[in-house]
């Protein structure tokens, strides 16, 4: 049977946080993504990430306590979120996120949903990896 569907994109992900402040200045102050709708009775926040959303979650709102235990060392949400960025340059990008204390993981030539391009993973304040993600290059 075929899917009565197509993907279109990434509608949006929603991350569990421990403090919310802190997330909220990482994703919005840092990464540049404003807030679009905050829903405190279910303690959510809703960034705008180009056409995306990141929702971000307090724990210890209604909607959080439901997700058990927050994610730490010994076990995660998911495994990372990738964000396709402008302006792909790692001096430029590693000077602005070691300035703002952001913890800078591994940059390299990675796959993604545009073909193969640059790429840095950095961590959010409760350690989700966020995938900085570079325009594609010319040949898939």
């Amino acid at each position: 049977m075929k899917v009565p569907f197509d993907i279109l994109a990434l509608d949006h992900v929603v991350l569990r946080v421990r403090h919310l402040d802190q997330s909220l200045r990482f994703y919005r102050d840092i990464l540049g993504c404003p807030v679009e709708k905050v829903q405190e009775n279910f303690g959510l926040y809703q960034l705008r990430a180009g056409q995306s959303l990141i929702d971000l979650v307090d724990i210890n709102g209604p909607l959080g306590r439901k997700g058990g235990a927050p994610a730490g060392p010994e076990g995660r949400n998911m495994d990372h979120l990738a964000l396709e960025i402008s302006g792909f340059d790692i001096d430029e990008l590693t000077s602005y996120l070691t300035a703002h204390a952001v913890k800078i993981g591994d940059y390299g030539r990675r796959y993604g949903a545009r073909g193969y391009g640059p790429s840095l993973y950095i961590e959010d304040p409760d350690g989700n990896i966020v995938e900085l993600k570079g325009p594609p290059e010319s040949n898939r």
